[in-house]
């Protein structure tokens, strides 16, 4: 139930202390895996902008991302999705992504913050594997399935009938329809190829 959720996350944040009490440098914007120090960033302001203002052309993480920045507010799963996406999709250094969500959140917590980045970025304890990467398309098919939460808050979107609203630009093109949404700003599958070629020759380079 809602109560065991919020203990977990809980003891989730009191982790993410400890860790911090035992590893300093964590507080200091460190990996906790030190090869990944290594991994070769993408500097695209462009990219980062778009992702901040939930204009990346991917639904399900443009609405979170709104959401997050009218309310301070959302999911952790949208979370999840909106910092896998930025970090393994664009190839944005996830301390970016840290700071941003602390300058929004209500909820921001440095530790857990810190945890929940490193464990998206695999760059943390307990982190997501490296070639774990969420592909935005089926999350948004997966977590809201009929676009309810995407209708809410992306408003051009909510003409578009059933599923077809988590690629809006293929259900444009077939009804001979202009949208006042963008295109996906990277094609996911090669944007997943050159996040895996980054990270295995910052491993390589261990």
């Amino acid at each position: 139930g809602p109560g065991s959720v919020w203990l977990n996350e809980l003891i989730w944040r009191e982790f993410y202390r400890h860790l911090m009490t035992w590893y300093p440098a964590l507080c200091k914007h460190q990996p906790f895996i030190r090869w990944t120090k290594r991994v070769a960033w993408q500097e695209n302001p462009h990219y980062f902008q778009a992702w901040q203002k939930g204009e990346t052309g991917y639904p399900i993480v443009d609405a979170a991302m709104r959401q997050l920045n009218a309310t301070g507010w959302m999911h952790n799963r949208l979370r999840m999705i909106t910092a896998s996406f930025l970090v393994k999709d664009l190839l944005i250094d996830w301390r970016l992504g840290e700071r941003y969500f602390m300058s929004q959140l209500i909820d921001g917590d440095l530790a857990a913050n810190n945890g929940g980045w490193q464990w998206a970025a695999s760059t943390g304890t307990d982190a997501a594997p490296y070639f774990r990467i969420f592909n935005p398309t089926t999350q948004g098919e997966r977590f809201d399935r009929d676009g309810e939460f995407i209708r809410q808050w992306l408003p051009a979107l909510r003409d578009i009938p059933g599923k077809a609203i988590h690629e809006p630009w293929r259900w444009a093109e077939k009804a001979g329809v202009v949208l006042d949404y963008p295109r996906p700003i990277v094609e996911h599958k090669q944007a997943r190829i050159a996040t895996l070629s980054a990270y295995e020759a910052a491993r390589k380079g261990a």
